[in-house]
């Protein structure tokens, strides 16, 4: 069972966004306590989880080996409406395939690979860390 409830209107719209939006904003928290935004492709599997890849030795991983709760933001409509957040723990998942090993993923961003001028295979090679985002919460409106 999903985490949204989507026999809401908001629920119905937030699991709509999830699977079509492109881009998430992943907060994580430095070691100062400062949240650090950071701009990501997912792909979410209807359910509680998320599949993200970075590239290594990143702040956004470190922060995350040191703290593992971490946020999804979508963004609103440009007049503080359609607001998505997912809240969660992230880890990384290193016996997880390859973004290009990933068929759904490669649906996703084949647009965005080309816009990068890059294959999934180049892709994956330097978004070579595998995420996994489990959902714990959801608000919004």
């Amino acid at each position: 069972m999903s985490f949204i409830d989507t026999s809401t209107p908001f629920g119905e719209r937030a699991a709509r966004r999830l699977r079509d939006e492109t881009v998430g904003w992943l907060t994580t928290v430095r070691r100062d306590g400062l949240p650090q935004p950071s701009p990501v492709w997912f792909l979410w599997d209807g359910d509680e989880t998320f599949r993200l890849y970075s590239q290594p030795d990143t702040q956004k991983l470190r922060n995350i080996a040191r703290n593992p709760h971490v946020s999804l933001n979508l963004d609103g409509n440009g007049m503080g409406g359609d607001i998505v957040i997912v809240s969660g723990t992230a880890e990384v998942d290193a016996g997880a395939p390859s973004a290009a090993e990933v068929s759904d993923y490669v649906t996703k961003y084949s647009d965005g690979f080309r816009r990068l001028g890059l294959s999934a295979e180049q892709f994956a090679a330097r978004y070579s860390v595998p995420l996994w985002l489990r959902a714990t919460g959801l608000r919004g409106h």
